[in-house]
């Protein structure tokens, strides 16, 4: 069965980290690009970062630049979304996703419609 589990989500306060884990079974990471999307309630899904399939060139929404760092290991094949320096507006469900195209794309930071795969998403809580 072809799936993508994240974990790593939790409650954490404000200027904490959380590290998001996303791991894939069934199929290689190593052929997809990656992307994290986030919920938060009433509101869009939004893209935060995508990681290419060829050569690992990363994309951040500039909510999140400087503070969010995503990065793969294929040999776990597993994708993280390190998370420091966390804000209140970062509470949401966070979404991981794999993008089948050819490498010629890049990643896909804000398109949904780009991925193929995703996982059943995890919850990540700022709060005191």
């Amino acid at each position: 069965q072809l799936q993508l589990v994240e974990s790593g989500g939790g409650l954490v306060q404000p200027g904490g980290s959380l590290r998001l884990s996303c791991a894939a079974s069934g199929f290689s990471l190593d052929y997809y690009s990656i992307g994290w999307f986030r919920q938060a309630p009433g509101k869009e899904r939004e893209g935060v970062s995508c990681i290419s399939r060829s050569d690992n060139r990363t994309r951040y929404v500039d909510s999140v630049k400087g503070r969010f760092t995503i990065s793969r290991d294929n040999a776990k094949n597993t994708v993280y979304l390190q998370m420091n320096s966390l804000k209140s507006e970062d509470t949401a469900v966070y979404y991981c996703a794999a993008d089948p195209r050819p490498a010629r794309y890049g990643c896909s930071r804000s398109n949904p419609n780009d991925y193929y795969y995703w996982g059943q998403g995890t919850q990540v809580t700022v709060s005191s």
